[in-house]
This record gives C-alpha cells, structure tokens and sequence, in this order.
C-alpha cells in the first residue's frame, strides 16, 4: 500500500510517496491539513570567507582551513606575483593551495613541511 505525505524541509513542502512493505501496524488517522508556505523563501546567500585573524599583518598569509602542510613553495627573498601557490595544505585527504593575495617580497615563511595548522595560524608573511 502507498501513501502519500508532506513533508517540510527548510521552510520548502515536499510531497513524498510511501510504500509499505507489509508487518501489521495499526490504522493510522488522516493527518491534520498541512500548513504550506505562501511562498518559497529566498535562497540564503553563500557565507563569505572568513577573514584572517585580526593580529596578521597587511603582508601575512593566514591559513583559511585546518590541515597538514604538504609542500611550501617559497623561501624568504623570493619574489611572488598575486595568485601563486606559497603553500599547500591537505584537508580531509584535499589538497588545497595557499596562493599570494598580492604582488610582494616573501619575509618569511613559518610553517614547516609535515606541520599541522588551525584555520588562522600564520603560514607566510611578505611585503
């Protein structure tokens, strides 16, 4: 036997079909009349990026996720061009690249390979 029910999920009514597949269980009464929304709401908007840690510096490269470090690919002195791979950190088996947010001049690096960051640690620092 299939039935047929409403279900609400986030403010949004689904229709969902049932099937039975047998066991005896009791008669159930007819639901009350579901209340549907007048309208769908508005999708809500992506969340923005967090922003570094307020203690970093206009030059420093936080790290935007938990994880282990797997490579750096700059040393103090090197000079970096926005968007360019400084480091790169694996999260839930991803490997996810760091990339310079602007032109500048690698002051330091201090983040070692195989080492673990929280979301906000330090990983490089230029100008």
């Amino acid at each position: 036997m299939t039935r047929k029910f409403n279900i609400i999920v986030d403010g949004v009514a689904h229709e969902v079909e049932v099937e039975e597949l047998g066991g005896s269980a009791a008669p159930v009464s007819a639901p009350a009349a579901v209340q549907r929304p007048a309208a769908a709401p508005a999708p809500k908007a992506a969340p923005k990026p967090a922003a570094p840690k307020a203690a970093a510096a206009a030059g420093d490269v936080t790290a935007p996720l938990q994880g282990t470090v797997l490579s750096i690919e700059v040393k103090p002195g090197d000079s970096v061009k926005a968007g360019q791979t400084l480091v790169v950190i694996e999260a839930m088996k991803m490997e996810n690249e760091i990339v310079a947010p602007a032109d500048g001049v690698v002051k330091s690096v201090s983040v070692n390979k195989g080492d673990n960051v929280s979301a906000g640690d330090l990983l490089v620092s230029f100008n």
